[in-house]
């Protein structure tokens, strides 16, 4: 893109959005698989948590694959296929991930299921690789971050319909017991959604969209690098944990949550889908409320959508739920709790370090009162860690790759592929709940926010040494 073009494409990054939504879609409607699956074949906690790890793993996999194969190829694979090419690749790969679920149906195989989800993620995994870098090259590079904002919203409106729709087409209502759900049932939603991969892979190979797009330069007075590696700065080597420990707590969380109310406060499973899809429309209650300073430079303006757009985003969670016909009463009271949000984002004043440290201490206290309460307490405290989880992945991308100059790219790949987390830290959360119980079990992600504290701190005094400071930032999500 020249430099003379001031001005995003939409007609191009509107298209590209949908795969934002796919990725919000389907890792929010693997926590309705996890009990499912587990009534279904029998599985103990830790067991069922294989499907977070199949899904997960597979971004981890396929950015290995696919950096391997431009090792033999002696070039990169999306400079050498093409952005639009790889795009609609990464669909086609999904898409057949989810024909697996018709035979893994029809012979009862959690194996293939879980082999199907493998191969969705895989997909995802190269979409992931060609989607973010495409965003920022749909215009200025200066507006690449209210792009990439707007993506994550969508993402997470993917993120909080995804449960409620797949819950319908699994159970058809919310008082089907777990016990009565036909294996079959799974079929057709995951058909439905391999068909509309095929279709919108179609869409985007015959879009405007550019195989090779031209991305602005833009001019920075950067620190020198002076490594070799990218591994071989500090504020990357514990960023690749912080991203791993952040995103295997925000699954991990979400993904034994229907566990504890089914096990520990007598939920059906098919009526938790409205606790999952507002754990994950708090992510997008968060996150469009701390991208307010991506849409306006007006500060009046920006302290109105900091207020509003919170409380859009959870008027869209209560409408969709209306649509699905389940009762709103239980969840006005969560209004109140976003108002916690809100005060934190306005305290950070958009410090990435200051948010990160201040987000992760809330985490930790949302955790420990969902372990010391029962009943709706314990469960809007739990919900709410998706408040707090909702900008730490901008925060801990930039404060990760800041400083690296030459080696920022082989910094992101690394940062990428340590999603497999959101795998890991749900497996041992599960194992920790069969040996002793799914409340006590989410003392992982207290450790997990932990950690992402110190980070914060120390990080803070890394870039320092190395002449690096920051005032604000504005994030999506992955």
């Amino acid at each position: 893109m020249s430099s003379s073009n001031e001005q995003t494409k939409w007609g191009q990054f509107i298209p590209l959005v949908t795969v934002f939504f796919f990725w919000g879609f389907v890792a929010a409607s693997n926590d309705i698989l996890i009990p499912v699956f587990k009534t279904a074949f029998n599985l103990t906690q830790s067991q069922s948590q294989f499907v977070s790890i199949a899904f997960y793993i597979a971004y981890t996999v396929g950015s290995a694959l696919y950096l391997l194969i431009s090792l033999i190829i002696g070039k990169d694979l999306v400079n050498k296929l093409g952005y639009k090419n790889s795009l609609s690749l990464g669909l086609v790969v999904s898409a057949l991930g989810t024909l697996l679920f018709y035979p893994a149906a029809e012979t009862g195989s959690f194996t293939l299921m879980l082999s199907g989800l493998f191969i969705v993620g895989l997909g995802f995994s190269l979409q992931q690789t060609v989607a973010n870098p495409l965003a920022i090259a749909l215009g200025p590079v200066r507006t690449g971050s209210q792009r990439l904002t707007l993506a994550g919203g969508i993402n997470n409106f993917g993120t909080t319909i995804g449960p409620l729709l797949v819950s319908y087409a699994i159970f058809g209502d919310a008082t089907a017991p777990a016990s009565t759900v036909d294996i079959n049932s799974v079929k057709a939603p995951y058909l439905i959604l391999g068909a509309a991969f095929l279709l919108v892979a179609i869409l985007l190979k015959f879009s405007s969209l550019p195989n090779h797009p031209e991305v602005e330069e833009e001019v920075v007075k950067d620190v020198v690098s002076t490594k070799k590696y990218a591994i071989q700065y500090p504020q990357l080597l514990m960023g690749m944990l912080a991203i791993f420990l952040y995103v295997g707590v925000e699954v991990s969380t979400a993904s034994n949550l229907p566990a504890y109310l089914e096990k520990d406060l007598g939920f059906a499973t098919s009526a938790v889908a409205p606790y999952v899809s507002l754990y994950w429309a708090s992510l997008m209650m968060g996150r469009w409320g701390g991208a307010a300073e991506a849409f306006t430079d007006n500060r009046s303006i920006q302290t109105i959508l900091k207020i509003v757009a919170p409380y859009l985003a959870f008027g869209i969670f209560l409408g969709a739920n209306v649509i699905m016909g389940h009762d709103l009463a239980p969840f006005y009271v969560y209004g109140a709790i976003i108002l916690v949000l809100i005060a934190a984002d306005f305290a950070s004043k958009g410090n990435p370090a200051i948010m990160l440290g201040l987000f992760s201490i809330l985490g930790i206290v949302a955790l420990l009162i969902g372990m010391a309460t029962e009943g709706t307490v314990s469960v809007y405290a739990l919900t709410s860690v998706g408040l707090f989880c909702s900008t730490l992945w901008p925060c801990i991308f930039t404060l990760a790759v800041s400083g690296l100059g030459k080696h920022t790219s082989q910094g992101s790949s690394l940062l990428v592929m340590m999603i497999m987390g959101g795998g890991i830290v749900s497996y041992i959360q599960g194992a920790l709940g069969d040996a002793v119980g799914i409340h006590t079990s989410y003392i992982v992600g207290v450790i997990c926010f932990a950690y992402l504290a110190i980070y914060a701190f120390v990080v803070r005094g890394i870039l320092s040494r190395q002449g690096i400071s920051f005032e604000r930032v504005s994030g999506g999500g992955h």
